[in-house]
């Protein structure tokens, strides 16, 4: 069996001793190729060059972000049974798709877990997500007898991003602000830790003006529209993160297996949120009330936002948009279990 390891040589918890270590052990079954990646992006390129190729099975040791590479890479050209496997060995911070999956969060153990599925045939089907932006302004009013450029603002078919997959997670506005303050914060060289994300969200929440005036609005096919949303979380897992250890559960029924779940809050105060937020992460997370409002197995949904707002996938911050289009593709990719 042929198999591609990309690993990340930037990965938060592994060095190239442990690399190493994997690449013996993969290799003691395996035909193994190794590539780390030099630049953003590179994963995509190298996933799909294997696909092109006819690789078996791609691996990634790196986090979340390259996972999420890999993935886009392996279903450049869509889903299909040409598509190779992946096998996931975590070494990012976080890890939420490994964790997800069942894997150890020791490398060195997920890598021998691997091995085993790989030996005894184990592999499932999982669900992913896939997500378009629009980048710029919706159109403006005008006079629809006068033509798409009459108001001089028409909407292009350039406004909406190319579909982009994710794993475990899309959102937009809050959530989202707390990942730019982390990566900013990363920049300057400090590390991803919980209390990084928790004083960044803490951050985002006082002194942001977006709870105040919650400018994204929520469609659901066959529902009327919900607006005054400052926070939008779309999962296809649970838990949707860790806070170190403890998973933050929003949407308990998210899973591999069903479609997208949504958790979203409108205009709140700071007592209220920190109720919320203690509601995910509890011994069994139900976080309900007034302001939070919850969906479960959609086949798509679209936000729009009355003003720009950053928007992410799988911890990965994108930039600024004033629409996501995001869709569940069931039983998309397969993954080694």
């Amino acid at each position: 069996m042929r198999a591609l390891l990309v690993a990340n040589p930037a990965a938060t918890t592994t060095n190239r001793k442990v690399r190493d270590v994997l690449v013996r052990a993969l290799s003691s079954e395996l035909k193994v190729d190794v590539v780390e990646t030099a630049h953003r992006g590179h994963a995509r390129e190298l996933a799909a060059q294997a696909a092109a190729d006819g690789v078996d099975v791609v691996v990634t040791l790196g986090g979340d972000g390259t996972v999420n590479e890999a993935v886009n890479g392996l279903l450049g050209q869509g889903p299909g049974p040409g598509v190779p496997m992946l096998a996931v060995v975590p070494g990012g911070s976080t890890n939420v798709f490994s964790r997800a999956l069942g894997l150890s969060r020791d490398p060195v153990e997920a890598t021998g877990e691997i091995l085993d599925a790989l030996r005894a045939g184990r592999s499932r089907l999982v669900s992913l997500g896939t997500a378009s932006a629009r980048t710029h302004p919706p159109e403006e009013p005008g006079d629809p007898a006068a033509g798409p450029e009459a108001s001089g603002r028409a909407r292009t078919t350039d406004d909406w991003t190319p579909p982009r997959w994710f794993v475990f997670a899309a959102g937009m506005g809050f959530d989202a602000d707390v990942i730019a303050r982390v990566e900013a914060a990363r920049a300057r060289g400090r590390r991803s830790t919980g209390a990084l994300y928790v004083r960044a969200a803490v951050n985002a929440f006082v002194l942001g003006r977006d709870r105040r005036r919650p400018p994204m609005t929520l469609q659901v096919p066959g529902e009327p529209p919900l607006d005054g949303l400052f926070l939008v979380l779309l999962s296809n897992v649970s838990p949707w993160s860790y806070l170190g250890a403890r998973p933050v559960v929003p949407s308990p029924e998210a899973s591999f297996d069903a479609g997208l779940d949504v958790f979203a809050m409108g205009r709140m105060g700071v007592a209220r949120m920190l109720h919320h937020v203690r509601q995910t992460m509890t011994s069994r997370p139900d976080a309900r009330g007034r302001g939070v409002h919850r969906r479960h197995d959609l086949p798509e949904v679209t936000l729009t936002s009355a003003r720009p707002q950053g928007w992410q996938l799988d911890g990965d911050h994108l930039g600024t948009a004033t629409g996501l289009r995001v869709c569940s593709v069931p039983e998309a990719l397969r993954v080694v279990v």
